[in-house]
């Protein structure tokens, strides 16, 4: 059964200003509205939300033709980067304001979480707060009620529970805003970034309530974050918004591999290395540079990756070494290794670096580098002259290692590495 669709859903917003904001807007629509019966032509113009270039409209779409459905109990991650319409796109479902075309049907009462404080009135206390919000989802008194020890005590809030909400701070705002939101029975649940604003015990919590929810109890859950760990963990299905527009509906853990791909993935293969991009704690030696050897920043796992490092010494020192440690493109670091071979530099000279990363056995997917220079390896803790984070990145692709294992099968969920081993078997003993 259909809980909610989404049906050629966009939404128009005028930069700076509300309505159409001139005299001669408001008549030319209202003559084309009201007396020739035609289409808004202010609803025609404009161009697609892209918050990081000055467009030449005065209009953008916030959100563009959103069309898709979501089954009753599907849980469903709705990613994108800051400003791709995420919360544009359940304010439209929660009614807090209407799309400018299109149209939205969803069947059964909705929650909705959307920022801090969402739907309290600051001078009530979090007990009549609690009341209100149930009151304005349709449910008696008596059902709240029912309902309010289990709210309050997963909310941790009893001691403040008549306090106004005033005085509560963020994190207790919404431990109890997510509290009468997931236990006032919701057949859809829908919940924004809010859950960044608490702290860990709470996040685990709340992620738990919202699986028994789906799961246990069948109803819809639309969320909203940027914790990629969280979506995977709590979502089967995820939808990539881009500058108002799906760019991508599958499963999860695709979802979130396409994201990452399109928002991460920096595809230089040279990278001039300016001092803003370092942590600089001697001039002695530095790195001037930082290339992929073969002008690709793709590789094959079984292929090695060579990296070329143009070097310059202001001092002369006798045992420099170049660290690396490899991370995942969601930054959970891999491994790190350095040159085996000390070398020497003089004051003055430049330097041609090469070192290669062989038998990484790293699995397909984005990864990311940091560096540093200095005359200890990673393993011991000498000077560093600087160290260059997160700076370059590279592409592991599919491969076929050997005729029984194809790496272009891997799931993302099981970790970044395949490893090597080697098995032998006695004979009768």
């Amino acid at each position: 059964m259909t809980a909610i669709e989404f049906e050629n859903i966009s939404k128009q917003y005028r930069l700076g200003l509300v309505s159409t904001g001139t005299l001669s807007h408001d008549l030319n629509r209202f003559w084309q509205t009201k007396v020739l019966r035609r289409e808004d032509p202010y609803l025609k113009v404009g161009e697609v939300n892209d918050r990081a270039h000055k467009g030449e409209s005065e209009y953008v779409w916030a959100l563009k033709d959103i069309n898709f459905k979501v089954e009753q109990g599907d849980v469903v991650g709705i990613i994108g980067r800051n400003g791709a319409g995420k919360s544009t796109l359940l304010k439209l479902l929660s009614r807090v304001t209407a799309p400018t075309t299109g149209t939205i049907r969803a069947r059964g009462r909705i929650a909705s979480l959307l920022e801090v404080g969402t739907g309290f009135h600051p001078e009530m206390t979090g007990r009549e707060n609690i009341y209100m919000n149930g009151a304005i989802m349709g449910m008696s008194r008596a059902e709240i009620t029912r309902k309010l020890d289990e709210i309050v005590d997963f909310s941790g809030c009893e001691r403040y529970l008549d306090t106004p909400v005033k005085r509560y701070s963020s994190g207790m705002t919404v431990r109890l805003g997510f509290a009468i939101a997931a236990h006032l029975e919701p057949e859809i649940l829908v919940v924004d970034e809010v859950l960044a604003v608490g702290d860990a015990e709470f996040q685990k919590k709340a992620i738990g309530k919202m699986q028994d929810v789906s799961r246990g109890e069948g109803r819809t859950v639309l969320f909203v974050s940027h914790n990629m760990g969280a979506v995977k963990n709590l979502c089967k299905r995820g939808i990539v918004l881009n500058q108002g527009q799906v760019a991508f509906d599958g499963g999860v853990e695709e979802a979130v591999d396409f994201y990452t791909v399109n928002s991460s993935f920096n595809k230089s293969t040279k990278i001039i290395v300016s001092p803003k991009q370092k942590d600089i704690r001697s001039t002695d030696v530095q790195i001037e540079s930082i290339e992929f050897s073969k002008g690709s920043n793709s590789f094959a796992a079984n292929e090695p990756i060579d990296f070329t490092f143009f070097v310059h010494a202001n001092q002369t020192t006798k045992k420099c070494r170049i660290n690396l440690t490899v991370f995942s493109i969601s930054g959970t670091p891999i491994g790190s290794v350095s040159n085996e071979e000390s070398f020497e530099i003089f004051k003055g000279e430049r330097k041609k670096i090469r070192l290669s990363l062989l038998n990484h056995h790293l699995t397909t997917g984005i990864y990311n580098i940091s560096f540093s220079i200095g005359t200890g390896s990673y393993k011991t803790s000498e000077t560093n002259f600087e160290v260059i984070p997160h700076i370059i990145d590279f592409e592991i692709t599919p491969t076929l290692l050997d005729s029984d294992d194809n790496i272009g099968q891997w799931n993302s969920g099981w970790g970044n590495i395949i490893f090597s081993s080697k098995m032998h078997v006695d004979g009768d003993i």
